[in-house]
């Protein structure tokens, strides 16, 4: 009788953290604290929206790559 051999589970394995949705955390703080954010590349957004936030973003913190932000 060939029956596979039970695999052994390491009590460290517990230990491993579980990656986050990060979706979720996103919806939370948008919910909870009013907090966006977005992605420019979300293929959610058309494109009038991704440049509504682009130019928000560049408004509020500089253009993309400045290395320089004004305040």
């Amino acid at each position: 009788m060939n029956a596979p051999s039970p695999h052994y589970r390491c009590p460290l394995g517990r230990l491993q953290p579980t990656r986050p949705d990060v979706d979720a955390i996103k919806r939370d703080g948008w919910r909870d604290q009013g907090i966006l954010v977005v992605s420019l590349d979300d293929e959610r957004l058309d494109w009038i929206e991704r440049e509504l936030v682009k130019r928000i973003g560049e408004r509020l913190y500089g253009r993309q790559g400045d290395g320089h932000v004004e305040r």
